[in-house]
């Protein structure tokens, strides 16, 4: 389930492209390997760009030869009907119409009626229907069912699953728990990265999937293997970093899976056989000032008090204690209700998350890395 072609740098900041470009994650990849070959459906939780879809690939990856592994991301869809074609169009991908199996599940899929056209980039299939609610429910129980006819066993990954939460349609999650149950041969992986909505979808008593699936939250590479897998990618390729411009890089990027790998691919390109200090910092710089434009455009959007915590935010980086007085203080926000009120407009724009730090405790950091560390060079 690799993308089948060698990244430019061994750093690629999307896409899967195979074992040797994946760190570590040994213990997260036993977890759902386990689960999965015992039947279990997994929920699979953590912050934007931390790694979790390439988790997923990884773990297909693993699984290729024994399994059918369908991949779909459904952040872009918005009812029923643009579910069926994102799951349709993810099963079409998978099975070519030249094999047995293929030209059968091909077969299935035409009885459906879609209408079938192709990527003009990559060439990958795209099936499309026009129908309404209840002609979408039937045709995906239709899919589902022929998955779970398979001689194989199959592995359907759900990425941004809580976009069902979105939904015009009522009941989507108890319609879905109610067919799966069913399923004997199909397991799942639901991942999303708005916490508190997969949170709501899987942990509340009150939800149809409530104890449903195994969990597992994706917590960041610890730091010690992340400096390691780095050093190796160079010398790999020829090249020297220093274990201490390593470390000042992973606490630049906080160790967020895609800022390294952004930072180390813009390193690797614009680095000779020794890269230097000078060398990764300059380069940080050149990736801020290239995104200044968007970082204009956040703050634009924000109101006065929005953008005051957002500041303070960025100043501690992680933030513990919001309402404490010494906070009040140095946020100059005057009051815990306008900090309150304030921080739950920056997490309802995702501009600011919440996350449990490496001690467990809950605290509060700007979401986008970069943006955090543009936000502390304009108020040195």
């Amino acid at each position: 389930m690799s993308d089948n072609k060698i990244p430019y740098t061994p750093f690629p900041a999307n896409g899967y492209f195979g074992p040797e470009y994946f760190c570590d994650r040994n213990d997260e990849l036993h977890q759902l390997i386990q689960n999965l070959k015992g039947g279990h459906s997994i929920t699979l939780t953590s912050m934007r760009r931390i790694g979790k879809t390439g988790l997923i690939r990884h773990v297909q990856h693993t699984l290729n030869k024994d399994w059918i592994c369908i991949y779909v991301d459904i952040l872009a869809t918005e009812n029923m009907s643009q579910l069926l074609n994102m799951l349709a169009s993810a099963i079409a991908r998978v099975f070519s119409e030249r094999s047995g199996v293929g030209r059968k599940i091909w077969n299935a899929l035409k009885q459906l009626r879609p209408v079938v056209g192709f990527d003009a980039i990559t060439g990958e299939p795209n099936l499309s229907f026009d129908l309404d609610e209840n002609e979408s429910r039937k045709h995906i129980e239709s899919l589902l069912d022929l998955l779970d006819k398979q001689e194989k066993r199959v592995l359907v990954a759900i990425d941004e699953f809580q976009q069902i939460l979105e939904y015009p349609e009522k009941n989507v999650d108890a319609w879905l728990r109610t067919k799966i149950q069913h399923l004997r041969n199909v397991v799942f992986v639901f991942s999303g990265s708005r916490q508190h909505l997969m949170t709501e979808l899987f942990a509340s008593p009150s939800r149809p999937f409530f104890r449903s699936t195994a969990f597992l939250h994706l917590e960041k590479i610890p730091h010690n293997v992340y400096r390691e897998f780095i050093v190796e990618m160079f010398e790999s390729r020829k090249k020297t970093i220093s274990l201490r411009d390593v470390d000042d890089m992973l606490n630049w990027t906080r160790r967020h899976t895609y800022y390294v790998q952004v930072l180390c691919n813009r390193l690797f390109i614009n680095s000779g056989r020794k890269v230097k200090e000078a060398s990764w910092r300059s380069v940080a710089q050149k990736l801020l000032k290239e995104q200044e434009m968007f970082f204009f455009t956040y703050r634009d959007m924000l109101t006065k008090s929005q953008w005051q915590l957002l500041k303070a935010v960025a100043r501690e980086e992680e933030l513990f204690a919001p309402t404490a007085k010494g906070f009040i203080i140095s946020s100059g926000l005057g009051s815990s209700a306008n900090i309150l009120r304030a921080l739950d407009s920056l997490l309802t724009k995702e501009l600011v998350c919440e996350f449990r730090s490496d001690t467990g405790e809950r605290c509060y950091c700007v979401y986008d890395v970069f943006f955090m560390r543009w936000v502390q060079e304009i108020l040195q």
